[in-house]
Formats: C-alpha cells, sequence, structure tokens
C-alpha cells in the first residue's frame, strides 16, 4: 500500500482551499437583476448573447503574486459590481499557439460562467479544464465557448484558468521546508478552490452545486485525472469525463526536486537559494521554466507528495476513494497526427520503406515488424502514414486510455465507459484522420462557429449528426452519470472480459475490443509516464 495522508495533513490542506461539501450553495444570495448576479462575495454583472448569459473573469481565488507557489485563498469581498463582460487573466506562460489574448499575471484564478437563466431551476453543471499540458492554455479558447451546450442542453458550462508550469508545480518541499510541503501542487488546489467557487456560488446562476462534472481534453483530460486521484476534491464533483488526457502517474519527490535544481541553475542561483524563487519577476521565471524542462525532458508537473496526492494516481490501482465516481475516458484514432504531422509535413507522404525506422521510437528496436502486423490486422487498407500515425498514438495515448480503464474496472463498480473517436475530418486533405483535439467543436456543439470549421471541415449532414451524437452524450452523461441517451446504441460499462467500446463515427456504433490486434501488442509496454513523457508534445497536449 502506499502512503496515505494523516487526517491532520489531509485537513490542513482542505482548509487551506477551504474545501467543504456540506451545506453547497448557501452561501449564495439568489440574482438581483438577469445579468447581475449575487455571488457569495459580491455582486457580478454579465452580458446576453443567444439566449445565454455569460459572465467572464470573476475570481475563484484572490491573486497569488504575493502568494507563489502556496495555497489559493477565497477571493476577498468586494462593493460595487464586479464587471464580468470579459476574460480576466491567464496564467504565466512562455509564448505558445493555444494561450489565450488577455494579460498574464498571477492574478489568474478566474472563472466564466454560461447559464441559459440565473435562476433557481438547478441545472447540471459542466466544469471545464483547458488542454495544454500542465503548461500552457486558458479557459477563454473560443473553442470552449459554452454558449452552443448551454443552450443545447439546458445545462450551466463553466470555463477556469488555472496556474500552470513552474508556478503551479513547483515543488519546494525539500528545500523551503513545510510551509512549502504542496507546493508541488498548487495547480491541483486551484482546480478544488475552482470547485468549491462552483459548489458556493453556482445556484445563483441556475445550476445545481450537488450535480457537478469536471471535463477536459487533452491537458484539461489530465486535470480531470489528478482530481480523481486527490482526496482535496472528493465529494467536490459527481462525475468526470477525460478526453485524450488519461494522467496516470506524477513526479516522485526526487525528480521534482531534480528540476527544481535545474531552474535554479538557470537562474544562476544555488541549492540554497530557493527562497529567493517566490521573488522572481513573472517573466524571467517563465523563460527559466522553459529552459529548464528543456534540459530535463521533463515539465513541472503535479508531484507525489503524500497529502493533495498521497499516492500514484492510477498505477499500480486506482483511487478507492473516487471508485464510485463515473468516468468517461476516450481518445481520438490518430491524436498524433496533429502535433507529429505539424511538425514535419513528411509523415504524410510516407512509403512502405520508411515505416520501420519512423515507428522504432514509439516500439522499440527490434519491434517493428510485430506491430505493424498488428496495426495491419485492424485496418488491411490503412495507409503507410495512417499506420505510423495510429502506432503512434496507440503508445502515447491509447495505452494509458487502457491502463485507465483496466484500473477502474478492476475495482468492479461498473462505472467507466471507454470510446473511440474515429470519424475522419476532410480537413488537411483528410490527411489527419481523426487527430487530437478533434472531439472539442463536436462537444461544444461549435462545429459551424469559431474555428470550428477549420477543424471539422464546412458544415454537412455528417458534422451535424456527429456534434449531434458527442453533445448529447456529454450531458447525458452530465444529467445522471450514464452516457446512454436517444443519440447512440446502447452502451455498457468497460468491463476486460468484453472491452466495451462506443466508437463515434458516423453512425456511432459500440463493440467489443474493436481494436483487439492493436491493444494485444500495446500490452508489453508501461505507461509512457514512467519516463519522461518523450511522445507528449510541449503546447498541444
Amino acid at each position: 500500500m502506499g502512503y496515505s495522508p494523516t487526517r491532520r495533513e489531509l485537513m490542513r490542506s482542505m482548509a487551506a482551499v477551504g474545501v467543504t461539501v456540506a451545506c453547497p450553495g448557501v452561501a449564495a444570495a439568489q440574482t438581483r437583476s438577469r445579468n447581475t448576479v449575487a455571488t457569495a462575495r459580491g455582486l457580478v454583472r454579465g452580458t446576453e448573447a443567444d439566449g445565454v448569459h455569460v459572465f467572464k473573469g470573476m475570481r475563484y481565488g484572490a491573486d497569488t503574486t504575493l502568494r507563489r507557489f502556496l495555497p489559493p485563498r477565497p477571493p476577498e469581498p468586494w462593493t460595487g459590481v464586479f464587471d464580468a463582460t470579459s476574460y480576466g487573466d491567464q496564467a504565466p506562460q512562455t509564448p505558445n499557439a493555444i494561450a489565450g489574448d488577455e494579460p498574464m499575471s498571477e492574478d489568474c484564478l478566474r472563472i466564466n460562467v454560461w447559464t441559459p437563466a440565473s435562476d433557481a431551476k438547478r441545472r447540471p453543471v459542466m466544469l471545464w479544464f483547458h488542454g495544454g499540458g500542465f503548461e500552457v492554455g486558458a479557459g477563454s479558447s473560443a473553442l470552449y465557448d459554452g454558449t452552443n451546450l448551454a443552450k443545447r442542453g439546458d445545462v450551466v458550462v463553466a470555463t477556469i484558468n488555472s496556474r500552470l508550469n513552474v508556478f503551479g508545480f513547483c515543488d519546494l518541499s525539500r528545500k523551503l521546508g513545510d510551509e512549502y510541503r504542496s507546493s508541488g501542487n498548487a495547480g491541483v488546489m486551484d482546480l478544488a478552490m475552482a470547485m468549491r467557487w462552483v459548489r458556493e456560488n453556482i445556484s445563483a446562476f441556475g445550476g445545481d452545486p450537488t450535480n457537478i462534472t469536471i471535463f477536459g481534453q487533452s491537458g484539461g483530460g489530465r486535470k480531470v485525472s489528478m482530481c480523481y486521484a486527490s482526496p482535496l476534491a472528493a465529494g467536490a464533483f459527481q462525475r468526470g469525463i477525460v478526453q485524450s488526457g488519461s494522467h496516470l502517474m506524477v513526479h516522485t519527490p526526487e525528480k521534482a526536486d531534480a528540476l527544481v535544481g535545474l531552474l535554479l541553475g538557470e537562474l544562476g542561483l544555488g541549492e540554497g537559494d530557493a527562497g529567493k524563487l517566490p521573488l522572481i519577476e513573472q517573466k524571467t521565471l517563465s523563460e527559466a521554466n522553459l529552459a529548464a524542462i528543456t534540459k530535463a525532458g521533463y515539465r513541472f508537473e503535479p508531484t507525489l507528495d503524500g497529502i493533495v496526492i498521497p499516492e500514484q494516481p492510477f498505477i499500480p490501482r486506482a483511487p478507492q476513494f473516487s471508485a464510485h465516481v463515473p468516468m468517461m475516458v476516450g481518445t481520438a484514432r490518430t491524436e498524433l497526427a496533429a502535433q507529429l504531422g505539424a511538425r514535419d509535413r513528411k509523415l504524410f507522404a510516407l512509403g512502405e520503406a520508411d515505416l520501420p525506422a519512423a515507428i522504432e521510437p514509439f516500439v522499440g528496436q527490434g519491434n517493428e515488424a510485430q506491430a505493424l502486423k498488428a496495426y495491419r490486422a485492424v485496418d488491411p487498407d490503412a495507409t503507410p502514414s495512417e499506420l505510423f500515425f495510429r502506432i503512434a498514438t496507440g503508445r502515447a495515448y491509447d495505452r494509458d486510455a487502457t491502463l485507465m480503464a483496466e484500473a477502474r474496472a478492476a475495482q468492479g463498480r461498473e462505472r467507466t465507459w471507454l470510446y473511440k473517436l474515429d470519424w475522419p475530418a476532410p480537413m488537411y486533405q483528410g490527411q489527419r484522420i481523426s487527430p487530437h483535439s478533434l472531439d472539442l467543436p463536436f462537444v461544444f456543439d461549435n462545429v459551424t462557429k469559431g474555428s470550428g470549421p477549420r477543424m471539422v471541415g464546412p458544415p454537412t449532414s455528417d458534422t451535424a449528426a456527429l456534434s449531434n451524437t458527442m453533445a448529447e452524450t456529454w450531458l447525458a452523461f452530465a444529467r445522471s452519470g450514464n452516457p446512454n441517451n436517444a443519440a447512440i446504441p446502447q452502451w455498457r460499462p468497460y468491463e476486460t472480459s468484453d472491452r466495451t467500446t462506443m466508437i463515434f463515427d458516423v453512425p456511432p456504433h459500440v463493440e467489443n475490443d474493436p481494436y483487439q490486434a492493436e491493444r494485444e501488442f500495446m500490452a508489453q509496454y508501461p505507461s509512457t509516464q514512467t519516463g519522461n513523457g518523450r511522445f507528449r508534445s510541449l503546447a498541444d497536449d
């Protein structure tokens, strides 16, 4: 058995973020007007568009500038009316393709809410964690606009920003002692603080504080994984969806401490100078973060601190305290066609002779022929490039999703549903097939909005059908913890005896162990997270 925190340690961490699971929504007052809502800390005023009320940039936690690396605190009360008509600051991060347009600062604990009405109806709440690994990204991305999903499902949708990279996951416990005992998981504590805000305030926005679904894609799925693994989040949400982001293991204290050592070196500081890190200028620290992780080959991510994360999350076993919490988990068929293909266009023109060398980094020397045989058994007509992307995805994403589903199934609770998005997108001449992030426009019902057409192609009967299928399935799960609905065939929970899997295509269909040869081949490998995660993109996972 792994280490379990003492009651005193756990309560200290819970008190630090103000976690409570009793009397949800009591602190929230009723709506003052159509677009002005009374939260527990003060009045906020939003906007209304397309029949949905939108509140942006609200603080769910106080400014962390003067409390860098420390647990979050609730926001201070205010007088007057807070202007919630524009997004708030995003977390500090190095420039990247998925950052928002907002300023970067440590006053980044912000939440955005879309609701059909700020009334007393008690709608299901869907709380979204953005992608970008634990490194980059923002909840303000147009991909996550909750208008259509809120209107379609009569639900309340929320997105958040939280601390990332060195600001959210810098483990200083060995260097600065007890005050920083969970600094390696400050970003996880932010998630708990966001859920606390939802429980205290969402009833004023027409939501049900006892019916919260957390969901996220890529790095957002990794954050959802952490909430299943942290006692700090126990009881704070009722179900979760892990989209292309199964996170099974976290840094050991030794590995986390070594990364801090590299960070200090990049700043010209010695091992005894860690106490200066809270005072380093934000931009300088962000630049040192990038230099340190580039040198290390791994990033600032959650750490096994024995308190916020008491055990490795899903290896060798899934957390027992969250076994009863329903989960959907899945991947897209060719995730890495987006990341790897964007870096090297030649991967879309591979020939048969190129394949063994191309897949060797993923399957190891001597295993190439066996890998190709297994993947051709599933799809004999796949092109060499498609085979490459499927094998790379199988190693980097599918293996971890399978391990997560198996660990949950071993608990015998029948609370896990496994899926695969296997719809060939026409964009980029169809070369990417079903790439990373393809699910986003469908889940948020944004296939005709913003960047949706760029990701899924022009509106067709297929895009409308798949958007209906996926959005309705996510909504059904948010309402009841069971994804079954009229848009899909009967979908049973995942068990290792039959490995039931939903295939999201047009039309959707259910198969038992649909990629059996691929799964059996990949079963010889551990999670990529047992190493440095070298198959994951810095900015896109």
